[in-house]
């Protein structure tokens, strides 16, 4: 019965978002409450687990993802992606500006969310189109993969984040299964996937083309790359280091305070503060003003994490956890294949990779429990289903059709294929994985 009811509770949530489309937010706590009474919660236990929800998942993120977004308009605003993209064009040439937008595509996307990453890449990828007379998406493909990659699978991404807090997953090590899983599922879906679109000609939107920064507008190479690769460099120092340093000693505690993701995001921020903003000529008021946009373009993404908590809450208080974690007891499907294919079934049916993600983490976390499963691969099966097949339910579906002027079924041939192919081999690559670390 638990469980009948979650799933109609899920069945009206994408309902609710989809199609009658209410706020996100409002349909998440009228799901909860509803949930809660048919559960047989007491109305005043079922307030007290919607606060306890939504504050235990915004407590431990909320800081991080506050300073990512204010370190990706950093990043944005000060020309430090348009350094990494036009040094990559130097180094490979226009033969293989893909292979370049696909690397810079990974690096810039490890700090920045997606729509900052797209807004920043897209219109270099339309400019260098033109200027060079190539066609945009055959160059532009590799980059949307790498971006949509680091978005699902990799912290400190809003979703991934969220999941590995809920798994008390280890940051270090997910990043590190991450990256190895990122690297075939980006050729896949990016590079080999994207050479077969040389046929797409349809020239992008012209008013899209990136104004061109000159030299001395820009901050250098090795200040851009340092800048955004900061925070992984800090966190993969203190997870490959400190085991190594004497356990309890000042400079094991210090290292590991440094890996910890919100210090380190402060860290980078900090220093992007000066290197992209004031050194750059910019008084502390403008970056302050910076700063403070940055937090208004993901405020919607902190309600949205709050209700899916205050739902996780609901049905954890409601005893659904551990009906389902007694039912996966004798199921004879892989906790990681289960946990990809509902976050894949929820992202196709309501679109956000994010409600996606972390709604599916609440349903799946007794497995981590009755199965032993390695809870840092689970976050990244979760990742890999959150991105099927974007379609016109999906706002990064009218972004890539808008910047790329094609029709509706191309879209869905290149776009919607792409992250199905990101979906796919993201999951081949975590049960390849999960085989060689036994």
């Amino acid at each position: 019965m638990p469980l009948t009811i979650t799933l109609l509770g899920i069945l009206v949530l994408i309902a609710l978002i989809s199609v009658a489309r209410l706020h996100t937010f409002l349909a998440f706590l009228a799901v909860s409450i509803g949930v809660g009474l048919a559960l047989g919660l007491k109305p005043l236990a079922i307030v007290e687990a919607v606060q306890k929800g939504i504050g235990g998942t915004l407590g431990s993120i909320t800081a991080i993802i506050a300073l990512g977004a204010m370190l990706g308009k950093l990043v944005a605003q000060s020309g430090a992606a348009q350094r990494i993209a036009v040094n990559m064009m130097e180094l490979v040439g226009t033969r293989h500006a893909r292979w370049a937008f696909l690397v810079t595509g990974f690096i810039v996307g490890l700090p920045l969310f997606y729509s900052v990453g797209f807004m920043l890449l897209a219109p270099l990828v339309i400019t260098v189109a033109y200027r060079y007379k190539l066609p945009a998406l055959y160059i532009g493909l590799p980059m949307l993969a790498s971006l949509s990659v680091t978005q699902g699978y990799l912290p400190p991404h809003p979703a991934p984040l969220a999941i590995l807090k809920q798994f008390n997953a280890n940051m270090g090590l997910t990043l590190f299964y991450g990256i190895i899983v990122s690297i075939p599922a980006i050729l896949i879906s990016g590079a080999l996937f994207g050479s077969t679109l040389k046929r797409y000609t349809t020239l992008p939107n012209p008013a899209f083309i990136a104004p061109d920064l000159q030299e001395d507008q820009m901050p250098s190479t090795s200040v851009s790359f340092l800048t955004v690769l900061l925070p992984i460099l800090l966190i993969g120092v203190s997870t490959v280091v400190s085991p190594f340093l004497p356990t309890n000693s000042v400079s094991q505690q210090i290292l590991l305070f440094v890996g910890e993701p919100i210090v380190s995001m402060f860290i980078a921020v900090l220093v992007a503060l000066f290197t992209l903003g004031i050194w750059r000529g910019k008084t502390m008021p403008e970056v302050t003003t910076l700063l403070g946009d940055a937090i208004k373009d993901v405020a919607m993404l902190f309600l949205v994490f709050g209700g899916a908590g205050a739902l996780k809450q609901v049905l954890t208080d409601g005893g659904v956890n551990q009906s389902i974690a007694d039912m996966m007891q004798n199921s004879s499907v892989h906790p990681y294949i289960l946990a990809w294919g509902m976050a894949a079934l929820i992202r196709v049916c309501v679109g956000s990779s994010t409600v996606s993600g972390i709604t599916t983490a609440g349903f799946v976390s007794p497995l981590l429990a009755s199965t032993g499963v390695e809870p840092n691969l689970m976050v990244l099966s979760i990742g890999a289903g959150s991105m099927m097949f974007s379609h016109v339910n999906d706002t990064g579906f009218w972004l890539f059709r808008e910047y790329f002027q094609l029709s509706m079924v191309d879209t869905l041939k290149t776009w919607s294929i792409m992250e199905t192919l990101v979906s796919v081999s993201g999951l081949a690559g975590v049960m390849v994985l999960s085989w060689i670390i036994g």
